[in-house]
């Protein structure tokens, strides 16, 4: 797989560093009143003044005190225990952030993905060395192949719309030739213009097919630079011209003879032919053969058409030209290829680089969110304080209004809250600076893996030209087109 540290990387900023709700409620305020009702402060404070309680000598809380004291006691509690769970929260959500880690991903990452990517690269140059060997075997077989048949000319190679052309204009010249063969031959036949398109089916195929059969595979040895072979094209001329006269006087012939014998007309066609071909009593008969010939003759030209005039140039081109493509072809592929996962390399650092950033940002306001928090318990701590104070009042004015001794003296006296200090375990955590400079020098790496990459395409991309230098004709449209 490919860069396998940055994409574990990736995937790691992809996913989320934290799983909370952020509330701005977190000690609530004690309600004084409902508290004194439940605590039955007023009733209870009266009771204990009318019966002078506690003594003006006492120095201590009576019990009534001593619960409101416990009850405050219990909530400075209960808010330090949310407290520490917040603390627990933000220390989980610091540890997600994970600095260290990322650090030592983007250190493996960049480790390899220079790798990774050479790696590739060494793939397509193995493969394009491959490519390049066929080529070179048929640039060597094209001139072997010239220099043996003494040829100074590129091969002619039809089009597939050329070529397509020609096919189809055999195809046409069949049809028709059957279509015109049928109606004169209509004549003599029982089943009218049906019957004579099915005589004139042998006809047809075998004028038009003679025709391509010669001009394909002998004819076209009259060009050959060898004796044998120009003699063996001369007389595959003359064998195609002795064919297409005596196919097409055979077919005129049997035209003018099924018109008149019921049985044996192929042997009077055989005996007219031996005896007398020119004579033809009807001008049908004469057009007949007029028009097959002229088929046959654009069948054989085009025959000679369809490819290279010499024996076997084509093919070699074919094969050379089928190299080249190839060779071309898969070299422009494995330029996009690199293209595309230097762009997916790119793209993944540049999500990493900014990820970094988010994330000494989300550190900064988890810290200064535990630093409202403490703040936040010291100030609820001092709220406590005031309510237990209130409190107080409200049952020792009760107290006063039904005693009829002095109070005790520590009835003008506050009462003061032991305040708990938050302890902060800050050890493992980040100094802001130091991350800063860390967070930097990452994206400084990542950055540089970005240029490192990039001129590891450049290079690779000059690589793959270089092959070029040894078939220059086959790397100028791969120059052109990357």
């Amino acid at each position: 797989m490919r860069f396998e540290a940055l994409n574990r990387l990736w995937e790691g900023v992809r996913e989320s560093s934290h799983d909370f709700r952020a509330s701005t409620d977190i000690f609530p305020s004690l309600d004084i009143d409902k508290t004194s009702s439940t605590l039955d402060l007023r009733a209870k404070g009266a009771e204990n003044g009318k019966l002078n309680r506690p003594a003006p000598s006492a120095a201590s809380p009576d019990e009534v005190e001593q619960r409101i004291v416990s009850r405050i006691e219990e909530e400075k509690a209960a808010s330090y225990q949310v407290l520490e769970d917040q603390f627990q929260t933000f220390e989980g959500r610091l540890r997600n952030l994970d600095f260290e880690g990322q650090f030592g991903l983007i250190r493996q990452a960049n480790a390899s993905s220079v790798s990774d990517f050479k790696a590739e690269v060494a793939s397509g140059v193995d493969e394009l060395h491959g490519l390049r060997r066929d080529l070179k075997a048929a640039e060597d077989e094209m001139s072997s192949f010239k220099a043996k048949h003494n040829l100074d000319r590129a091969a002619k190679v039809s089009t597939a719309a050329a070529q397509a052309f020609k096919i189809a204009l055999i195809v046409f010249l069949v049809l028709f030739e059957m279509i015109m063969n049928g109606s004169f031959l209509a004549k003599g036949s029982e089943q009218g213009i049906v019957g004579g398109v099915t005589e004139a089916i042998a006809f047809a195929v075998l004028n038009i097919g003679s025709a391509l059969l010669f001009s394909v595979y002998c004819v076209r040895f009259l060009v050959h630079r060898s004796l044998f072979f120009k003699l063996l094209g001369f007389c595959g001329l003359v064998a195609y011209i002795c064919i297409a006269l005596g196919i097409n006087l055979a077919l005129a012939h049997y035209r003018e003879v099924s018109s008149t014998v019921l049985s044996g007309a192929g042997a009077e066609v055989i005996s007219r032919l031996g005896n007398a071909p020119l004579e033809l009593a009807e001008l049908n008969s004469w057009m007949l053969f007029a028009v097959g010939l002229l088929f046959s003759i654009l069948a054989f030209i085009d025959g000679c058409y369809l490819t290279d005039p010499y024996p076997g140039f084509a093919g070699v081109r074919k094969r050379l030209d089928s190299a080249r493509a190839n060779y071309i072809d898969r070299k422009l592929e494995l330029i996009d290829n690199l293209r595309d996962i230097r762009d997916d390399h790119n793209a993944k650092i540049e999500e990493i680089v900014r990820d970094l950033s988010g994330r000494r940002q989300e550190c900064a306001a988890i810290i200064a969110h535990r630093t409202r928090t403490v703040g936040l318990f010291a100030e609820h701590q001092s709220n406590l304080e005031r309510a237990a104070n209130a409190l107080l009042t409200i049952y020792r004015d009760a107290n006063r209004a039904g005693r009829t001794e002095p109070e005790p003296g520590y009835f003008s006296h506050p009462y003061k809250l032991e305040r708990l200090a938050p302890v902060l375990r800050t050890s493992e955590e980040w100094d802001d600076a130091v991350l800063s400079g860390r967070i930097q020098a990452a994206q400084a790496e990542l950055s540089e893996q970005i240029r490192r990459i990039g001129a590891e395409f450049e290079a690779a991309v000059e690589n793959y030209h270089k092959l070029d230098n040894i078939f220059p004709e086959a790397g100028l449209g791969a120059i052109q087109q990357a």
